[in-house]
């Protein structure tokens, strides 16, 4: 049978080993190549554990500005999420400064005292607006003698961080400065704070608590809790066209804190590697599964799937990065039912869990943007940051990663047999239990 070219073609090949050992790679949707060099691959690492102090008492609770002991030195809190004795979870709203420390919040939504796009930007260049419901919960928290003292003394050390001098502080009056403060409350970027600093118990510094830390209910309500902050993103500010979601873990990974948080930034545009994917995809629909997870599986990088996720050890990044996909018809992770959302936090509680405590890592969600119609599917990348990306890569613009998708492989399964069998992880199928079905990914169906 003779083909013909012009209607045939191979699905590319985004990993090829060559004779040496080196591992080339191309990211199927960034086009970003990437080289696992046959002997620098062999190198550790490169984490250095930080020495063990002992931990002083009486700092409990109050180790930095995100800890509950502290919570007057962060703009005024929008919500938390309690535990109760009883094992309900309860989300409380516009909790009131005197009674910040009355209940103890597992996960505080807080406004970033630092945003990446500030209220000042969208009211110069949209017109935005405070919503009234936003504009009585400001008075009402300003009523109170506790609320405007807290206001006041925050946005006076926002100010002085920005270079303003206490006699130019006190020059504006205290109107002005409750006007400056408007961000703390109808702002766009905002912080969800877990409880621990460190681990319950912990004796030394070393003890952080992290994603991997937390049991798998808690990283759910971690999950959900952020969930629904984005979604209150979008339906506060009607121009904001994303709202990106990342978590820094270490100082390595650009914390400023070595606190677990996540962040939240409304933003007036998709992002270019967004932009870059739906162009793919409106050539090809079923991308994200010819260029994920079957990939992966025809490749065995597959480390764990359930009824709701997959993870694989994904190519063509500038860091060793596991990719976690939602297998869900519901593009928009606000639109994921309870149990597929639970699938999510479980499958990236797991990885977290893998990679260990002491890893710097970003966690980053990726999912449709609102004002596109193309279906896709919820995805977060884990990116291990332990490389440092030099002069080799900004002359050639080929990034050298020492730990290749096998190798990401071989280190994270093991682990995750071991956490499976110590209760510590949500149940999964492993490495060669996942049934690795073709096309896992519902999202087509496009049921939102």
């Amino acid at each position: 049978m003779t083909v013909n070219p012009y209607l045939y073609s191979r699905e590319p090949e985004f990993i090829s080993e060559l004779k040496d050992g080196t591992v080339k790679q191309l990211n199927p949707f960034s086009g970003t190549e990437v080289w696992t060099v046959a002997g620098r691959g062999n190198r550790p690492l490169g984490i250095a554990l930080p020495e063990a102090k002992p931990l002083d008492a009486a700092k409990d609770g109050h180790h930095c500005a995100f800890c509950a002991g502290r919570s007057l030195e962060t703009p005024p809190e929008k919500s938390r999420v309690i535990h109760h004795p009883s094992g309900e979870w309860e989300t409380r709203y516009q909790v009131p400064a005197e009674q910040l420390s009355a209940s103890v919040a597992e996960f505080r939504r807080i406004p970033n005292l630092f945003e990446i796009l500030s209220y000042d930007y969208w009211h110069a260049n949209y017109g935005y607006e405070l919503p009234d419901r936003v504009q009585q919960r400001k008075a009402s928290y300003l009523a109170s003698p506790a609320g405007r003292e807290h206001v006041l003394k925050v946005i006076g050390a926002k100010l002085r961080a920005g270079g303003k001098t206490e006699a130019e502080i006190a020059a504006m009056g205290t109107e002005a400065q409750i006007e400056a403060a408007s961000g703390f409350f109808g702002g766009g970027h905002d912080v969800i704070v877990a409880r621990r600093h460190f681990i319950d118990g912990a004796t030394d510094t070393t003890q952080l608590s992290s994603s991997g830390t937390l049991t798998p209910e808690e990283h759910f309500r971690f999950f959900a809790f952020t969930v629904e902050s984005m979604a209150g993103l979008f339906t506060l500010n009607r121009y904001a066209r994303y709202v990106a979601v990342f978590q820094n873990w270490l100082r390595p990974a650009g914390a400023s804190f070595d606190h677990l948080h996540k962040q939240l930034v409304a933003i007036d545009e998709r992002g270019v590697q967004h932009e870059q994917a739906m162009h793919r995809l409106r050539t090809n629909p079923n991308i994200y599964n010819e260029y994920g997870p079957n990939y992966a599986a025809y490749h065995n990088l597959v480390l764990a799937e359930s009824e709701h996720a997959i993870a694989f050890a994904g190519f063509g990044h500038r860091y060793p990065t596991i990719e976690i996909y939602s297998k869900s018809e519901a593009c928009d992770p606000w639109n994921h039912t309870e149990d597929e959302l639970r699938g999510m936090a479980d499958m990236v509680h797991a990885m977290h869990a893998a990679t260990g405590v002491e890893v710097p890592c970003n966690e980053e969600w990726h999912y449709r943007p609102v004002d596109s119609d193309l279906p896709m599917p919820w995805r977060v990348m884990l990116k291990w940051r332990t490389s440092t990306v030099a002069g080799f890569e900004g002359a050639t613009k080929i990034y050298l990663n020492t730990v290749g998708p096998y190798q990401l492989r071989d280190l994270v399964v093991p682990r995750l047999f071991n956490l499976r069998d110590e209760g510590l992880i949500a149940p999964m199928q492993i490495a060669t239990e996942a049934a690795c079905r073709p096309n896992p990914l519902l999202y087509r169906a496009n049921r939102s």
